[in-house]
């Protein structure tokens, strides 16, 4: 092989290899963005939680508030979309943050004081929005933020959710606007608060109260909810239906 012929193919090498090497740079150039941009997002929506929690604020009043949709929030909330600049200074505005308090994680050692303590007895539960057809929905769209459980209390196989109270006919004992924390099942004992769908619209919490002939469903406050009788025949033909029984009552003092 001549001299000329080596020097050629030498150099077609090297821009070969050159050109292997400059797209290998940018590959991992581009991985090492979508990575920082993925801890970004992760960030953002670590933060937004903390602060959903705090202000006790659903996805639908942020969104509204926002001028988006509740999907988009949700988003945020999953860590799919980082919002534009001008939308996360807005968002300062409503929970009265900086910047840096949604983009930059909590150093290690100084948690954030809406934090809430995480351990091995944590369990993380949706915050519905609404039961409908006789189970709690858990799309996405139907979740307004989360609350928190002693996960031990799962231990035994039951799923739990949470529900806001919408309506006055549980007061003293259960305020409008109260979360409800809500054991998944299809019985209550007399005495119990349970969460009953009735003719198939949005689910209602109500004392209840079981004899031979049906059940009594009997709102605490009678200025609002007089006791409503079913007999089994009814219970069967609306249907009235138990979804779940309430375990703990959750109120804010502070919005």
């Amino acid at each position: 092989m001549s001299t000329l012929k080596y020097k050629k193919i030498s150099f077609s090498l090297k821009i070969l290899l050159y050109g292997v090497r400059l797209k290998a740079i940018m590959w991992i150039k581009e991985v090492i963005s979508m990575a920082k941009d993925e801890k970004i997002r992760k960030v953002f929506a670590d933060n937004l939680k903390g602060f959903f929690i705090q202000k006790g604020v659903t996805q639908k009043e942020l969104a509204k508030y926002m001028g988006v949709s509740a999907p988009t929030v949700n988003d945020w909330l999953k860590g799919r979309v980082l919002p534009r600049m001008d939308k996360i200074d807005k968002l300062c505005v409503y929970f009265n943050v900086m910047r840096s308090d949604f983009l930059e994680a909590p150093a290690n050692d100084t948690p954030p004081p809406n934090a809430i303590p995480m351990n091995q007895y944590t369990y993380k539960i949706p915050l519905l929005g609404r039961v409908a057809a006789g189970e709690p929905i858990y799309a996405d769209e139907h979740i307004e933020s989360y609350e928190y459980i002693d996960s031990r209390y799962k231990d035994d196989g039951n799923e739990f959710f949470a529900l806001r109270i919408d309506g006055q006919s549980m007061e003293p004992t259960i305020m409008d606007g109260d979360i409800v924390i809500v054991r998944q099942q299809s019985f209550a004992e007399n005495g119990q608060i349970a969460i009953v769908l009735i003719d198939g619209e949005d689910a209602t919490a109500k004392e209840v109260r079981e004899s031979a002939d049906g059940i009594t469903l009997i709102g605490h406050n009678v200025a609002v909810y007089t006791p409503h009788f079913y007999s089994h025949k009814q219970i069967e033909e609306l249907p009235v239906k138990i979804i779940g029984v309430v375990t703990e009552i959750r109120r804010r003092l502070i919005v």
